[in-house]
């Protein structure tokens, strides 16, 4: 998908940093791509911090890379824009990147393709309004706090298209995630779009309600596995199994969730409790999932869903030319792993 978290980092960014930017937690940085868990490693893949990516540490520690026989070595990434610069640079073999930060560099002909949809976004995203808000003709002229040309922008664009409303019938209040939760928390706007943990801490609290979320923009908002087209052909059996890995994975966390969490937020040097909040809110893709997802004739299939959000890219000159994101998308990997 999708537009960035940072409006600083035109196109690149989307909210891998939103972890640690609500509880201080990006303990794991990496030199270079020096952050290693097998000196030998076949297979470089980065990792940032989001839930859907900070699972594979799951298969890691579960085995599941080592039954699957791929040779992994995970590189984290405290700063998410750097991991995607090291793959379209070519010093990684995949990538754990959205689909808007793959379109760019598809755009510009670097060949990269998304051979894996790890989650989507489906509530971790929310518009937060007001108690004394109660539908969306009564946002008409208020003030919306969120971070401009955003995910959370991208979010309040789909969030008014949907309802009748028009860009400029709100009033955008450009702040960073953080300082938005709070102008809302204080009552400086009436309405605000944030990420998890600030979507359970407000509404919780009584301040807001969720009048929209990512949950009602189904396949807009993914977080995949990107790889190069090199590493495809040349480490075509690491990948294939470490897709296999990852069903593994989505099963584990499905069925034991509390030991998931765990992993995982050991990973980002957070409280499993802390965690919890983040993983309601994120759709961890299964093969059924994932075929749908890799399907260009599915309605909210990677394909499908490109031109609204290359719509938005364009609109605030977030891309430069026009990706085919066909040719983005390899299924095949999807389908040796199934087999």
């Amino acid at each position: 998908m999708q537009p960035t978290r940072t409006s600083t980092n035109p196109f690149f960014g989307r909210w891998r940093a939103r972890a640690s930017a609500a509880f201080g937690a990006l303990a794991l940085v990496a030199s270079g791509l020096g952050f290693s868990t097998s000196a030998a490693a076949e297979i470089k893949v980065g990792v940032s911090d989001w839930p859907g990516w900070v699972a594979w540490y799951v298969a890691e520690q579960k085995g599941y890379f080592k039954k699957h026989g791929a040779d992994v070595k995970l590189v984290w990434f405290a700063n998410y824009t750097d991991s995607v610069s090291a793959l379209s640079s070519g010093q990684l073999d995949a990538n754990s990147q959205t689909w808007s930060d793959t379109l760019g560099p598809l755009a510009k002909g670097i060949k990269i393709k998304a051979i894996l949809v790890n989650d989507n976004s489906a509530g971790n995203d929310a518009l937060l309004v007001s108690p004394k808000i109660k539908s969306f003709a009564e946002l008409k002229g208020k003030q919306v706090a969120l971070e401009q040309f955003s995910i959370s922008h991208f979010v309040l664009a789909n969030a008014l298209a949907k309802n009748g409303l028009k860009p400029g019938d709100v009033k955008i209040v450009n702040l960073p995630a953080g300082d938005a939760a709070a102008a809302f928390i204080a009552g400086r706007v009436d309405a605000a779009v944030v990420w998890n943990p600030w979507i359970h801490q407000i509404t919780t609290s009584g301040k807001g309600r969720a009048i929209f979320t990512s949950k009602d923009m189904p396949g807009l908002v993914p977080d995949l596995l990107v790889a190069q087209e090199k590493a495809i052909a040349s480490k075509r059996k690491e990948l294939v199994g470490m897709i296999k890995a990852w069903f593994d994975t989505e099963k584990f966390i499905r069925e034991q969730p509390a030991e998931a969490a765990k992993i995982m937020a050991k990973v980002v040097n957070m409280k499993p409790d802390e965690y919890q909040v983040f993983m309601p809110g994120t759709r961890f893709f299964d093969a059924a999932a994932n075929k749908a997802a890799l399907d260009p004739a599915n309605p909210a299939s990677l394909v499908a869903v490109t031109p609204a959000v290359v719509g938005f890219l364009t609109e605030h000159k977030l891309i430069e030319g026009k990706p085919d994101a066909a040719k983005g998308v390899d299924a095949s990997l999807l389908m040796d792993a199934l087999k």
